[in-house]
């Protein structure tokens, strides 16, 4: 199994924290066909040192990653004072089954599973894959004792 190499100025507990409270979405890089990146913002949660995000099966974020399964990622709040992580990894993909995931973003992120987007994506359940990320490599920076 591999190990997840951790540079920067927090530890994995703090690392891992942040991932799990943070409600900001997740920026994924990943390589297009065309061989140029492609960033892309994904709701996410995090469990088990896994980043889980749910994307359409059509949508061209999961033919992407079906044909490349390394990406880089970002979790970090847009406005300063700066601080998050950043790290690469690898993706594994299923089929989304269970919709449990969904309903756990749709709740992180919206507030509620009860709105007309709430049942859009729920409606769609059947045909949304399960994007998992492994972690290999993390880096945190935090300059809120500066700013």
């Amino acid at each position: 199994m591999e190990s997840t190499l951790i540079k920067g100025s927090w530890s994995q507990e703090e690392i891992d924290t942040f991932l799990r409270d943070s409600v900001i979405p997740a920026r994924l890089a990943c390589i297009g066909s065309d061989g140029f990146p492609r960033v892309v913002s994904l709701w996410f949660t995090y469990m088990r040192s896994r980043l889980l995000c749910v994307a359409h099966r059509s949508s061209d974020t999961i033919k992407i990653l079906e044909r490349n399964n390394k990406v880089g990622f970002e979790v970090a709040p847009n406005d300063p004072p700066y601080y998050g992580v950043r790290g690469q990894g690898k993706v594994e993909l299923a089929s989304l089954g269970d919709p449990e995931i969904l309903e756990t973003l749709i709740t992180r992120y919206l507030g509620s599973a009860r709105s007309s987007l709430a049942e859009w994506l729920l409606g769609r359940v059947d045909d949304e894959v399960l994007i998992t990320i492994k972690p290999l490599r993390l880096f945190s920076w935090d300059y809120r004792h500066r700013m």
